[in-house]
């Protein structure tokens, strides 16, 4: 298995199953916030976190500070795997990442996902919404990140953890403003999700999503801050268990 894959846990979701489901996680994060997805999506979803460079089990490992790097090694490491029917699904920074990956597959003539699902994330044509990490020192930067609700009350707690988690949410925004210019349109359907009282991302740069693919889109505005998916994940999973099934059974049938 490649390094950058984790296995989803809390769940028998073990393959054969209809659909692979990759997941991107934000800035700072880790794959362990999807380590109930396989659970909750049922068997017929197989749930594949990616792990990131730098954090978790890859804590050693050097972090990636541009975006194209990253996006040719994961293109390479993912490639494999890529064959079976697939979907992407990204938060925030995850949801440029997984857009990125699905571009450079697209202008490369390999396999697509059947769908590509973003979260908490305004459409790669529009600017950052966040300031450049370089203008913040750290104090500046943690106030921003604790008014969006990414950095709870007991990390805040803990200095030294604090100070570990800087460094890579400073490279991972740095990655996440590359991600912001215009690619061709993706031929597979973008299914948008975010949080109603999400400071970060409005339903308009959700909504701009739809010009970035030549099929369809449908956007769903949940309950919920920024992070809407770690604080509501069950209105979340009515969503996708659904939209996944439906993708996988439509795959299988044509396949």
């Amino acid at each position: 298995m490649t390094r950058y894959m984790e296995c989803a846990t809390n769940g028998a979701g073990v393959e054969p199953a209809s659909l692979r489901l990759f997941c991107f996680h934000h800035a700072g994060g880790g794959a362990s916030m999807y380590r109930t997805w396989q659970r909750a999506l049922g068997p017929h979803t197989a749930v594949r976190p990616v792990l990131l460079p730098g954090r978790e089990r890859r804590r050693g490992e050097p972090r990636f500070r541009e975006l194209e790097p990253l996006i040719a090694d994961l293109d390479a490491q993912l490639d494999d795997h890529l064959t079976e029917p697939y979907a992407f699904f990204g938060h925030s920074m995850g949801a440029l990442i997984a857009y990125r990956l699905a571009c450079r597959r697209h202008a490369r003539g390999v396999t697509l996902p059947v769908a590509l699902i973003v979260s908490g994330c305004s459409a790669p044509h529009l600017p950052s919404p966040l300031p450049s990490v370089d203008s913040l020192d750290d104090s500046a930067l943690l106030r921003l990140l604790t008014g969006l609700g990414g950095l709870p009350a007991p990390v805040l707690e803990i200095p030294a953890l604090v100070s570990d988690m800087l460094p890579v949410i400073r490279d991972d925004l740095r990655v996440f403003a590359a991600g912001r210019d215009d690619q061709p349109r993706l031929p597979c359907p973008i299914h948008i999700f975010g949080g109603d009282a999400d400071a970060l991302v409005d339903e308009l740069d959700l909504a701009a999503w739809q010009e970035h693919t030549t099929a369809h889109s449908e956007m769903h505005i949940l309950p919920g801050d920024h992070f809407f998916l770690l604080d509501r994940p069950d209105e979340l999973f009515d969503h996708l268990r659904p939209l996944l099934h439906r993708y996988g059974t439509r795959r299988n049938a044509t396949g």
